[in-house]
Order: structure tokens, then sequence, then C-alpha cells
């Protein structure tokens, strides 16, 4: 045969694929590693009304994850609907997509979830006499012992597909992964408390607080002390948070959270919206550090763009840039009382206030017949002219 001959591949028929296929499918947009699983039931705790959520990692969330909440729990009947692909509370109609608050709404999660890993549910609501254990692999529903909210436990990680396992990095490096998950939860709701346990050992632990007071938890004492309030209300949404000095700068974009309504995203809009605003005040590589929440009816806002929900589009991207700018810029020009909090002065700063210094350029002399002629300008030095050689 010639090789430059084109290679027909024989036709196979359209067929539709099993269901645990398209849940692992599902799994690989929607679980990347122990950290995703970790974000999305957190996710669910917090939409159940959970105050304590705890996090158990073992491996670093590969050999085992477990969820437990205090929050109103999950019926008895609606068990095994929680493992069914597209089931949720969360929704019902588009009108409800459309303006959306809570953190969950797909009904993938707990499918994608279960098609990876060894996952079992258990969980009770106030008025049940007893919890009840949905094992996912059997289906088998079981009496269990459990106070009022729910548990779910995630067993070896992709153990039905190794080869998505082989990408996993160490231990440690997928704790850092989850550990930040909690994080981004932790920020945004100081109501809540929250524990991270890893084989055994409490890594990190926040108790309810105020919001100032778990930034400070979560991101150092140093945070608070070297940033400033932001609480603007612009239009149709309020922006408020902290905002890091210029000297508080870092070398990495590692204090950097935005959220939407509640809901973690990175956006480019606001980022760049941030960016602009610290112009003026940073150089080179340097990142800020922020906090800042952005509160707007949801129906301004499309969550639905991203299958982990990071990331949104706006109605109206325009008036968001607008007022993320605009409230940073207010709370950098606010005078503060201690020199070392002003902003740190740039060249380009450096260069414009010396201009303006300058003033408007003096008009020039007459010249005089009988005097000596001077030069007068920016920058140059005055000279007297010379007297010609000429007879």
């Amino acid at each position: 045969m010639n090789s430059t001959e084109p290679l027909i591949a024989s036709r196979r028929p359209i067929r539709e694929l099993p269901d645990e296929l398209v849940s692992q499918i599902a799994a690989g947009e929607v679980v990347e590693r122990p950290a995703s699983v970790v974000r999305e039931l957190v996710d669910n705790a917090l939409d159940a009304g959970a105050t304590q959520v705890t996090v158990r990692l073992s491996a670093g969330g590969v050999r085992a994850i477990v969820i437990e909440d205090d929050g109103c729990g999950i019926p008895a009947e609606e068990i095994p609907l929680a493992l069914k692909r597209h089931a949720t509370s969360k929704i019902g109609s588009l009108a409800e997509l459309e303006g959306v608050m809570t953190m969950g709404f797909r009904g993938e999660a707990l499918a994608a979830i279960a098609s990876v890993s060894d996952l079992a549910i258990t969980s009770r609501t106030p008025e049940a006499p007893h919890a009840q254990r949905l094992e996912a692999r059997s289906g088998e529903l079981a009496p269990a012992a459990r106070a009022t909210g729910t548990s779910i436990e995630v067993r070896e990680l992709f153990f039905s597909t190794p080869a998505r396992r082989k990408f996993l990095k160490s231990d440690a490096t997928e704790l850092a992964h989850a550990l930040e998950a909690l994080k981004r939860h932790a920020l945004a709701r100081p109501d809540v408390s929250f524990a991270l346990w890893h084989d055994g050992k409490l890594i990190a632990q926040w108790r309810k607080a105020t919001h100032e007071q778990r930034m400070a938890d979560v991101l150092g004492p140093e945070f608070v002390e070297k940033s400033r309030a932001v609480d603007v209300p612009v239009g149709p949404m309020r922006v408020q948070g902290r905002i890091g000095l210029p000297e508080a700068a870092r070398n990495r974009a590692d204090q950097q959270y935005a959220y939407v309504n509640g809901r973690y995203v990175r956006d480019k809009l606001i980022t760049h919206a941030l960016r602009s605003a610290y112009e003026d005040v940073l150089h080179g590589q340097r990142q800020p550090s922020y906090v800042l929440f952005i509160d707007i009816d949801p129906t301004r806002v499309d969550v639905n763009v991203h299958p982990t929900k990071i990331e949104v589009r706006f109605r109206e991207s325009g008036e968001v840039y607008q007022a993320v700018r605009r409230a940073v810029d207010a709370a950098l020009s606010t005078t503060a009382g201690a020199p070392s909090q002003r902003p740190v002065p740039t060249r380009r700063r450096l260069w414009r206030q010396r201009r303006q210094s300058w003033g408007p350029a003096p008009a020039a002399a007459p010249p005089s017949a009988a005097g000596p002629q001077v030069l007068r300008g920016r920058g140059l030095k005055a000279c007297r002219s010379r007297p010609s050689n000429r007879a």
C-alpha cells in the first residue's frame, strides 16, 4: 500500500455510554486530586447548614478522605438518590439556576467521586431515631450510629483508574493542596469552625470568629496589621474585605483570595482591576495580598461556566471592573496615621511629583542690547553670552 494514501479507520456505531463510564468522564473534569474532593464535599456541608466541619485525611487524601459535619442531614429515603447523577436539592428550575446562591447545584460531585473511589455516606436528620449508612459499591443501606449531620468517607481515590493515580504527587504536596482548599472556605465562612487532621494529627483548626480574626488565624496576624479594610457599596454591588499595603507585597501570589457571593473564584477581570489599582505603588513582579468579597445580585453573574465552579461570568463586566478598581483605589489613597503605612513611592510617582513641583515654565526675558543675555530653561544652568570676536 502506498504510504501517502490516507488510513481509513473502520466505522464504529454510535451508542450510549455506560453510566459508570459517564460518571468517570465527569470525574475527570471535577476530581483532579484529593483537594478537589475536599472542596466539593465541604461545599455540600456548608449548603447543609453546618457550623462545624472536620476533614480527616490519610496519605494526603489518597488513601482516605472523611468529611464530617453537623448539618441538617439527609433523610434515609433520599440517601440513594444523592449518589445518582444530576440529582440535587439545590435547584429545580431554570429560574433557580440563574439565581443560585448555594455552593453546589449540579448534582454531579458525589456520583463522580463514587465512580473513582470506594465511597460511603452516613447521615441522620434531627427527626430520625438513628443514622443510615449507604455503601456506594453495594448499594446496601443499613442503620448506623451517628449524631445529626453527615459523614462521607472516600477511600482509595482513583483505585478504579490507576493511570490517573500515577499523576498524583507526594503525600505532602497533596496535603498542602487540601489545606489550601480548606483555607478558601475558612476565609469565606468565619461563622463555621473547621478542623483538618492528617494521619491522626491535627494540622489546622479555626474556630468561629469575626472576619478580621479569621483572616488573622488563616493568613497570620501580619496580614491584618499590614492591610487596610475595604467596604465600599458601588452601584448594585458591594466590595469589602482587606487589601495589603504596598510595602507588604510578596514575591508570590499566594495570598490572593477573591470571592463572588461567598464563592472563591479565579477571575481575570478581578485580577486585572486589582493590578491596575496597584500599578502606581508596586514595581517589578511584586504581588499584592488581598481578601476581597464581592456581593452582587446572583442574576447578574453566571456561576455555571466551569465544571469546578471556580470561574464565573458577569453580565456587566465593566461595572464590576470599575467597582473593584474604585474600592481598592479608595482604600490605598486613605491617609494612614503611621508613616510606614503610606504607599511606597515608585520611580514613576517620584518623576510625576517632581514635574508638578516645577510649576509652569517662566516666560523668556526680552533681549537687552546693553546687558548680557541670559538663557533660562528647566534642567539647564544659566550661562552668560560671550562677547563676539568680530570687529
